[in-house]
């Protein structure tokens, strides 16, 4: 399971790259943060099964759902903006 752990963590690391160091376009930016978000989520709730604790993966589940929001309204009004 420490494998399965460290390659959730590599996966992690791939769009962070992308966000801080490569394209200074704002989308790109948000699309890379919104997979960090989820990909979060994903390794909160396989710890909270390793662990066998499912508060933890209640919060998981309400990171998963709820966390990409804020990116959705942030889209939206950003592409409003642009059309003005």
């Amino acid at each position: 399971m420490n494998l399965l752990l460290i390659a959730m963590i590599i996966a992690l690391l791939i769009p962070l790259y992308e966000a801080c160091w490569q394209e200074d376009d704002v989308w790109q930016k948000m699309l890379a943060l919104a997979s960090i978000a989820t990909k979060c989520s994903m390794m909160i709730l396989v710890i909270s099964v390793m662990r066998d604790d499912w508060m933890i993966g209640v919060a998981g589940v309400i990171i998963l759902s709820v966390g990409n929001a804020g990116f959705m309204l942030l889209a939206q009004l950003l592409k409003r903006i642009n059309y003005q």
